[in-house]
Order: structure tokens, then C-alpha cells, then sequence
């Protein structure tokens, strides 16, 4: 169940940042969170637990051992410790908190921690040349939408796999789209990359997963967003980096264009509801942030 409920503001722990919220980022965790603990996400914290997990805003209070921020900064970063962000104010967990840096907005700086820098870090872990081919399957969401930006920022030709709905925003950020309610998925990625892919990154898993990774030259440059299986393929989950340093570099790439995030609504607080109701049913297009202050 959900619904909204007033609670005094958090006291930020060792390690931590109260934060005003500004705007936080709607990601599919989020519902995952609502259903039951999550391991190392949701800090043990009892229910009822406030929802969401990256957020952009200004610090308004430092916990113990906090380095390299400030009272009075605007910043972006995850709520690792179970706080939450859909939220007037938050904690945040400081080793995994940036500065927004000066030219990029709130709105954007809150689409970085769980989008912005998953994009990064799959295209660091696959190292591709310039002139590459990259398989998005499931391109059409906040990550797969990054990915093709980033990759295509970098010299890959990119090939991505959604619904109808998806083809504008993908071919947008210039990946070549595979409708795969209109066409055999594999047998036009085939038409398209006759000897294969250099790389396939999932977003969609399951048997969507299953059908793409035989298109890859190389089973380990099968690399998974959400699919934990994919090592049964050959391939490799995806390896996550999400401390200061990442997020510094997504909000640089961010300011450069090479990271521009697709955010198709913002809802305010009150709409949250519906703002995670779109993401859940798995066919939101791009990124969805809810607007706090």
C-alpha cells in the first residue's frame, strides 16, 4: 500500500547528508523497496519506508566523517542507507554524493545516480573501439536511453530493441531502432549486423534476453543491467561503481551532452503514485522524476 504520511526530519548518521529534497528519480528498485527488503538498499529500516533512491538538493546538515561537502550545497547522490527520497528532506549516504556542478540542473543531476552512471560503467566494462557494434536491447528506459547516448558519444554504431512507442527517443539520441512488436527481433538485427555484435547490453532480461545474446561474437560481451542469469548465457552482470568519482564523471559528461538524459515527465510529490505506477508496468519511455520543492 501506499500512501502519504508526515514524519520529523532525519538526523543524518555517520557518513550521511540531510539534504532538502529538490527532485528525486523514479527507478524500478523503487518498487522492489515497497515489496520487502532489498540487501544493502534499504538499511533495515522498518516499514512504513519512505520510497526512492537518487535524489538532487541541498545539504542542510552533515552526519560524522563527512569529507568534501558542505552546508549549503547543491548535490546530488543515492540514499544507499534506506531514507528515501521521495521526501521533503533525506539522507543520502556521502561517499556516494556529488556537488552539482555549475551549468547542470537539479532536475538532470537526479536522473545520474542509478541511470547516468550504469551507463558509464557498462561501456568502461566492455571498452569497445570506435566503429563497434552494440546490441541496447530494451532501449527505450532512463538506462538503455543513456547507454545509446554514450555509446554513440563514443564512435559505436548502436543498434536498440523496444516498442512502437520507443522509436522517436531512440533514434533521437542516434541508435538504429529494432520494433520488436513489428518484426522478428533477431532476424533484424542479424539483417543489420550480418557477422554479429561486438556487444549486447540488456535491459530487458528473460526470454528477451535469451533471444538476443546468440547475436553476440563474444558470449562475455553479453553484459546484463537486471538479469542476474546472464552468466548462464556466458555473459556477466553488469559491474556497478556508484561513488563520488562516478558520479562527478556522469555529471561532467552530463554538461558536455554526451549524457543527456530523456526525461519524458516530472510529476510533483503529490502525483508520486502515478510516477511509479509508469515505471513499474516496465513501458515507461526515458527518465520520470518527481519535482519536491
Amino acid at each position: 500500500m501506499q500512501e502519504f504520511f508526515d514524519r520529523p526530519d532525519p538526523a543524518p548518521g555517520r557518513g550521511e547528508v540531510l539534504i532538502r529534497v529538490d527532485v528525486a528519480g523514479v527507478n524500478p528498485l523503487d518498487h522492489l523497496l515497497r515489496s520487502g527488503p532489498v540487501d544493502g538498499l534499504d538499511g533495515g529500516r522498518p516499514f512504513p519506508r519512505v520510497l526512492g533512491m537518487e535524489a538532487a538538493g541541498t545539504v542542510l546538515a552533515l552526519g560524522e566523517d563527512v569529507n568534501g561537502l558542505e552546508v549549503g550545497d547543491a548535490v546530488f547522490g543515492f540514499a544507499l542507507t534506506g531514507g528515501g527520497t521521495y521526501a521533503e528532506t533525506t539522507v543520502l549516504s556521502a561517499p556516494h554524493t556529488a556537488r552539482i556542478p555549475e551549468g547542470l540542473s537539479a532536475t538532470v543531476a537526479a536522473t545520474l545516480p542509478v541511470a547516468g552512471t550504469t551507463a558509464v560503467d557498462v561501456l568502461d566494462q566492455l571498452g569497445l573501439p570506435a566503429g563497434a557494434t552494440v546490441l541496447v536491447n530494451g532501449v527505450g528506459g532512463g538506462v538503455g536511453l543513456a547507454v545509446a547516448r554514450l555509446a554513440v558519444g563514443r564512435g559505436l554504431r548502436v543498434i536498440g530493441t523496444g516498442s512502437t512507442a520507443k522509436r522517436e527517443h531512440a533514434e533521437a539520441v542516434g541508435a538504429r531502432f529494432v520494433d520488436y512488436t513489428a518484426e522478428d527481433v533477431a532476424a533484424a538485427a542479424r539483417a543489420l549486423v550480418p557477422d554479429g555484435f561486438d556487444a549486447i547490453v540488456d535491459l530487458a532480461g528473460g526470454s528477451s534476453l535469451r533471444t538476443v545474446a546468440p547475436l553476440a561474437r563474444d558470449p562475455r560481451n553479453v553484459i546484463a543491467v537486471g538479469d542476474m542469469s546472464v552468466p548462464d548465457l556466458g555473459g556477466r552482470f553488469v559491474e556497478r561503481r556508484v561513488d563520488r568519482e562516478n558520479l562527478e564523471r556522469s555529471a561532467r559528461l552530463a554538461l558536455d551532452g554526451l549524457l543527456a538524459p530523456v526525461i519524458t515527465a516530472v510529476h510533483p510529490l503529490s502525483d508520486a503514485p502515478a510516477a511509479l505506477a509508469a515505471v513499474e508496468n516496465g513501458h515507461a519511455s526515458g527518465k520520470i522524476v518527481i519535482r519536491v520543492a
